[in-house]
């Protein structure tokens, strides 16, 4: 039984430490916001925060995050108040079939965290997720207005 800290919450998950972290989450946690793409941490739906840092949680083992702190795209708004990147996403309507959106919005928001003021080479390094909608434009503006706000 492995007892994670996710979205601020101690919870136990009971599986297998090999199981994917995305697995954990959406199986065993119920936290189904994180999505699963590609398998191969190539595509971002699976974007999760571990330690702050933007991870695609389909290609970590349970095993490798117990004591770390775990945040998805539940645990972005806080009191009910959708964080400055979620708004931005909303404004800008990025979102269109929105699979791969809860993976893109972790990225940002890690993104935004390490570098407030982002240049648009800043975003275009850390938004490697892949959206089959082709949103890019949209996702550089919500970012960019996040940095604003």
């Amino acid at each position: 039984m492995a007892v994670l800290n996710v979205n601020g919450k101690s919870l136990q998950a009971n599986a297998d430490p090999r199981t994917p972290l995305l697995w954990v989450l959406r199986d065993t946690l119920g936290l189904t916001g994180t999505k699963y793409g590609c398998g191969i941490a190539q595509c971002g739906a699976c974007t999760v925060h571990i330690d702050g840092v933007a991870t695609r949680s389909c290609q970590v083992p349970l095993s490798s995050v117990g004591g770390k702190k775990i945040v998805t795209i539940e645990g972005l708004a806080e009191d009910g108040q959708l964080n400055k990147i979620q708004q931005a996403w909303l404004d800008h309507d990025v979102p269109q079939c929105g699979y791969c959106q809860s993976g893109m919005i972790m990225a940002a928001t890690a993104l935004l965290a390490a570098k407030p003021q982002p240049t648009d080479a800043d975003i275009d390094a850390a938004m490697t997720n892949i959206c089959r909608c082709g949103t890019y434009k949209q996702v550089r503006e919500a970012i960019r207005a996040a940095a604003k706000a």
